[in-house]
């Protein structure tokens, strides 16, 4: 949809606005993945089980997903600045409730709260990147809103993890430094450069509209198993390496459990900036089997266990998880025409954070009875399973096309532009 700027009084460039924008992402993926150094030692603290650590995390997922299926789109009708500064105060709320915990209740609650924050605020960047990047052909926005995620989740972790490690009271200074973030984010939005003009729809726009085209049915199928399985294994990553790190690596520093995540997350960046060029279709074949391998080796490090192993598996998955991701989205971009592609990736959404967050609870069910190093053996050999299963259809697709035309859509260059732009959305 084209949105016709209102020229508003600006009080910082575009150019500022943009990177502001841009900052402001970093600073909410960063939170996201802040948290999950400090799971093992609230655990130890409050001596919560396996199950409440990973329904810890993945009620995230859950506050995110109402916020994305409702609010998502709202900046539309009532403009960028109201629904990202709503969404900034949500977040540094939840931040001060991590730093106020005393124990399992209030990391719920804040748990919930920052999921709906960064749901609330992904349509309102995204979409505000594309509006104020340096022209109508750029590509900056787009690349951005695809490489800020993994970046900022990278940076969350390690710096949450050196905080952990080597500064006085770290469950607190982490999120006593966040609030700040936060709030002095929502003052910095009101400066923003507003292109949107408000119009009438903004409450019909929170009612939930979920559908899969009827013609690409098929093809989303085909690529539902590289979907779920690039969103299980970042749930797997923030939940349980840390715990992984600790309980069968036997490595006492918290540091090295924050930045094997962050090792997966910023060699996700470089897979995605890497395969950015690359058809849709052969991005998510490439980053399959990367995923595949580098999942089997992360396995292969905990039999040992091999600690250089498990680095270089992460690497190896985190490079393939950035590239599939990329591809997948791509590829359902390109399926759906722009009157239908919201309704489409609405649906998208809620199959991505089911698949984000449910295995992580079920993992969290079966520690106690078979062991975090089985738990572990058991999910990735779902994951390999799940990405070997998408490059068989993605060889099955290139020897039978016409049973997959929708699907093929994603490989012809002119849409990629098309795919480009939704990941903006």
């Amino acid at each position: 949809m084209h949105i016709t700027p209102w020229c508003p009084a600006e009080r910082v460039s575009r150019s500022v606005g943009f990177w502001l924008l841009a900052v402001t992402l970093l600073a909410f993926y960063a939170a996201a993945s802040a948290f999950s150094p400090l799971l093992v030692v609230d655990q130890h603290r409050w001596g919560f089980t396996p199950t409440m650590l990973t329904t810890i995390f993945a009620v995230y997922a859950l506050g995110l997903l109402v916020a994305l299926l409702t609010v998502g789109g709202l900046s539309d009708y009532v403009g960028r600045r109201p629904v990202l500064a709503g969404a900034l105060i949500v977040e540094a709320a939840s931040m001060g409730m991590f730093l106020t915990a005393d124990g399992v209740g209030l990391l719920l609650v804040a748990r919930i709260l920052q999921g709906l924050g960064i749901g609330a605020s992904i349509g309102s960047i995204g979409a505000g990147l594309l509006d104020l990047q340096p022209s109508t052909t750029s590509r900056l926005g787009s690349l951005l809103n695809s490489a800020a995620p993994a970046a900022g989740l990278g940076l969350g972790a390690l710096g949450s993890g050196v905080l952990v490690q080597y500064a006085p009271a770290p469950t607190m200074l982490v999120f006593a430094l966040l609030v700040t973030v936060f709030l002095v984010l929502t003052v910095a939005v009101f400066f923003l450069p507003e292109p949107v003009a408000p119009r009438p729809g903004a409450w019909a726009s929170l009612r939930p509209r979920m559908a899969v085209p009827s013609q690409a049915r098929r093809s989303f199928l085909a690529i539902m198993p590289c979907l779920v399985a690039t969103w299980a294994i970042s749930g797997f990553y923030l939940s349980l390496v840390p715990s992984l790190a600790v309980g069968v690596l036997h490595i006492g520093s918290h540091l090295v459990g924050a930045l094997a995540l962050t090792t997966f997350f910023s060699a996700g960046t470089v897979g995605s900036l890497v395969s950015r060029n690359l058809a849709p279709n052969r991005a998510m074949a490439v980053g399959c089997v990367a995923l595949a391998a580098g999942t089997g080796l992360t396995l292969l490090a905990l039999v040992g266990p091999s600690t250089p192993l498990f680095f270089l598996g992460t690497s190896l998955a985190g490079a393939g998880w950035g590239s599939s991701l990329l591809g997948s989205w791509s590829a359902l971009a390109a399926l759906a025409g722009p009157t239908e592609r919201a309704k489409l990736f609405a649906f998208v959404y809620v199959v991505s954070y089911i698949a984000f967050g449910l295995p992580a609870v079920a993992a969290g069910l079966v520690i106690p009875s078979l062991g975090l190093r089985a738990t572990t053996m058991w999910y990735g050999a779902a994951v390999i399973a799940l990405t070997l299963l998408a490059v068989l259809i993605a060889a099955v697709r290139r020897r039978t096309p016409t049973a997959f035309s929708g699907a093929l859509a994603a490989d012809h260059p002119p849409c990629r532009g098309a795919a480009k732009a939704a990941r903006g959305q």
